[in-house]
């Protein structure tokens, strides 16, 4: 084998002009996880691999949400952070799922407990 059978024998398109408008408009679906309507392939095992990649993982959509904490639960957030390895915010997700998981009396109890140490602190 010589190195000129190596050599690439594709030829690759240019690629074609896109408006403002169709540009943005790929953006929004590429961060919505969607596949872009721009993308012109002739190679349909590209394509299908890329449908069989997007089918095996689960889009994950998070809402972005804005609130209020306490400068003791910033700082303990913040330490249960370093220490697991995990995202705040992904930490605040598992704590949310193991309270709603709870019966109606075990909640109160520990709503009860934390309104206990709020007024003593």
């Amino acid at each position: 084998m010589s190195l000129t059978d190596l050599k690439r024998n594709l030829v690759k398109k240019k690629p074609s002009k896109v408006s403002i408008e169709d540009f943005i408009d790929d953006a929004t679906n590429y961060a919505a996880g969607k596949p872009s309507k721009l993308e012109v392939s002739d190679n349909s095992s590209a394509q299908s691999t890329t449908q069989a990649k997007t089918a095996e993982k689960p889009v994950k959509q998070f809402r972005h949400a804005t609130f209020t904490l306490t400068e003791q639960s910033i700082s303990q957030l913040d330490e249960l952070s370093q220490q697991t390895g995990m995202a705040k915010s992904k930490l605040l997700r598992i704590f949310i799922a193991n309270f709603s998981q709870l019966s109606d009396d075990e909640q109160a109890g520990l709503l009860a407990l934390c309104e206990q140490a709020n007024e003593q602190g």
